[in-house]
């Protein structure tokens, strides 16, 4: 299984950035998607998940912002940031599960998110 993040950048607060993950080697459509964001000395948080349009979350830090979405055709799942603040700068994972389990057990390699002020 690999799951590939792309994405990250630099960008001014109040700018955007659309993360997107690309998974192979798994049945997509069976496993929820989740982005996770980690920064130095800090434990990896969760950002946002998705299962179906009609199972998702999102952490209170970033919700009204932020949008997950997935396309299960193209086996790939993205997040979309908006208005963001330099608290969000971190590395950011997606990350999968299979439906039903409590754990993500496959994850992508990261990606930078710089938000400067």
């Amino acid at each position: 299984v690999q799951l590939q993040a792309s994405g990250g950048g630099l960008v001014q607060a109040g700018g955007s950035l659309r993360l997107s993950c690309a998974a192979s080697g798994l049945t997509f459509g069976n496993y929820v998607m989740a982005w996770f964001r980690q920064t130095p000395g800090k434990e990896r948080q969760i950002v946002a998940s998705i299962y179906n349009r009609f199972a998702t979350f999102y952490a209170d830090s970033i919700k009204g912002r932020f949008t997950i979405s997935r396309d299960n055709p193209k086996n790939s799942v993205h997040l979309q940031m908006n208005t963001l603040k330099p608290e969000d700068t971190a590395v950011y994972y997606c990350a999968a599960k299979f439906r039903g389990t409590s754990d993500y057990v496959y994850w992508g390699q990261g990606t930078l998110v710089t938000v400067s002020s």
